[in-house]
């Protein structure tokens, strides 16, 4: 008997040399007794067979103020219960305690009878109540957010334990848990040595032959989340190594392979075109400033093109009004609205929308040199308006101006520009929501009903003549960057950009205050640049093509 079991461990452990290279190293150990030395080589047959990690996420609905609730599987759990556990999945949940919440993952191992499972782990997440959907007083539709949030809480605690593969049920929206599993799992670690850095587990979409398959979601979802990484890509990188010159490299190589057409303009255009206001930004920097022009076209070449204008400032010291300490750890990611404007025409590219894009992103560094421009300092944009400096922090505002007046070359739809321009928005929202301006209704409803459907809310600040007053109040000049009053800074960053906006309709978003998360609030974003509003404004996109975007109510 003792050498038959010799013989059937060395057959398991030669399997494959995979399985030898990897499997963890066993101590051979010698008794006295002959039964525990064969108990011993029982046991260390399983450790040698070293089966493939696999995981499967599904879900489960439940009352989350009744703890007694037994919870109902979803459809595809349910199959996946009675199919390959013979109802053991659902008796093992209930025995281990109240059902999960939403944004919780309960996990349970070794469900399926067979002695080496085709899925090693079974992660069950909670969704809320059946009936979730649009709820107005949130402004959300709570459904699609608790997917999301379970999903990328199941799939960060999956990853911890190394888990090679992790297939994921669509939860009753397939797009949402995309994102949430794709969110999920990245995190920023190119600079870190390839042997210490930690495994990102792949993700796929489970579905049976007897189940009708929205892949098509799944897709949708798995490029909005690719976009918005792509954002928290950019936002991480130092300041020293994604100058405007680099950043300009990094666009060029991601773009071009997606059918996005990018020309790379120099300091002497911006001369010629009279952007005084966005040079006298990046005149103190060693690096040259540089303006980039994005071009998609999703449908004829005469349809007149949505305007993208992302602020693109990738150091922001303050100039000569100098920052505190603790506020330039997280400058690196001023460049938020040229992030958010490249990665959204990529996902459009890759979703091939029927739609014209025209992408402007002015680019330089707001940095400390000799030749700084100073407060009480007097620029020209391109309209010939002139602005005094009251304030070399508030930077922002001037490289937008003269990008907005340049995108009325282009006879747009309409022109939306993103930046950071107000540190006060975060006193104002946290992290709940962007803020945003406009002159129309239209586009308001448009980018209301988007954020319902992502997660990643807006809302709508007054952009009254009150704060077009203060903007204007000074004698010297037609407008001032800051303005007189002691609040209102982020309503009179929008009152001076409209003063640049001669016609047509226009929004701006303040993404300040969602910049940076902790990692908290939202499960699907781990600490460190969140890659806000990506989504959002690439669903904006897709629904200006549909007639109907209002939300519908939950029954």
């Amino acid at each position: 008997m003792f050498r038959k079991s010799r013989q059937l461990l060395f057959r398991i452990c030669s399997r494959s040399s995979l399985s030898r290279q990897y499997a963890p190293k066993v101590v051979r150990r010698s008794y006295a007794s002959q039964a525990i030395n064969q108990m011993l080589l029982l046991q260390q047959m399983d450790i040698c067979a070293d089966q493939p990690s696999r995981a499967l996420v599904i879900g489960v609905y439940a009352d989350e103020e009744d703890k007694n609730d037994a919870g109902i599987l979803t459809p595809a759990g349910w199959r996946y219960n009675l199919q390959k556990t013979n109802g053991r999945l659902i008796e093992v949940l209930r025995m281990s305690g109240p059902m999960p919440r939403r944004g919780e993952a309960r996990l349970l191992f070794a469900v399926e009878p067979e002695r080496i499972p085709y899925y090693s782990v079974v992660a069950v997440v909670g969704l809320g109540k059946e009936c979730l959907g649009y709820n107005p007083y949130e402004v959300l539709d709570e459904q699609k957010e608790a997917i999301r949030r379970s999903v990328a809480a199941a799939c960060r605690i999956l990853a911890e334990l190394d888990t090679d593969r992790i297939e994921v049920e669509n939860c009753g929206h397939a797009e949402s848990a995309a994102e949430g599993a794709a969110l999920g799992i990245w995190l920023y670690q190119e600079l870190r040595d390839p042997k210490t850095r930690i495994f990102v587990p792949a993700i796929d979409l489970y579905a049976t032959k007897d189940e009708v398959c929205d892949i098509e979601g799944w897709r949708i979802g798995l490029q909005k989340a690719a976009a918005q990484n792509l954002t928290r890509q950019l936002q991480e990188m130092p300041s020293n190594l994604l100058t405007p010159t680099a950043f300009a490299q990094n666009v060029v190589e991601v773009l071009c392979k997606s059918g996005v057409n990018v020309e790379v303009k120099v300091e002497g255009w911006a001369e010629s075109q009279s952007m005084h206001a966005f040079l006298a930004v990046g005149k103190a920097s060693c690096e040259p400033p540089i303006f980039l022009e994005l071009s998609y076209y999703g449908t004829c070449a005469e349809e007149r093109p949505i305007v993208l204008v992302g602020q693109g400032i990738t150091y922001d010291a303050g100039g000569l009004c100098l920052k505190k300490k603790h506020e330039l750890f997280h400058m690196r990611g001023d460049m938020t609205g040229a992030a958010v404007v490249v990665a959204t025409c990529r996902a459009v590219a890759g979703l091939r929308l029927p739609v014209n894009i025209r992408g402007l992103i002015p680019l330089c560094e707001n940095v400390v040199g000799c030749n700084s421009f100073r407060p009480g300092d007097m620029v020209k944009s391109m309209n010939g308006k002139t602005i005094e400096v009251q304030c070399t922090d508030h930077e922002d505002v001037l490289v937008l101006a003269d990008a907005l007046l340049y995108a009325q070359n282009f006879c747009p739809k309409c022109i939306i520009d993103i930046g950071t321009c107000s540190g006060y928005m975060r006193q104002s929202l946290d992290e709940a929501a962007c803020g945003v301006f406009t002159n129309s209704e239209i586009l308001w409803q448009q980018i209301k009903h988007a954020s319902m459907h992502t997660g990643d809310r807006v809302w709508r600040f007054p952009l009254w003549h009150y704060y077009t007053k203060a903007v204007r109040a000074g004698g010297r000049s037609d407008v001032q960057n800051y303005g007189i009053g002691r609040g209102g800074r982020p309503c009179k960053a929008a009152a001076f950009l409209r003063e640049f906006v001669p016609c047509g309709q226009w929004m701006h978003i303040d993404a300040t205050n969602v910049m940076v998360t902790n990692g908290i609030d939202f499960e699907y974003l781990r600490r460190g640049m969140a890659g806000r509003p990506t989504r959002t404004l690439i669903e904006f996109i897709a629904q200006t093509i549909c007639k109907d975007t209002a939300p519908k109510m939950g029954k």
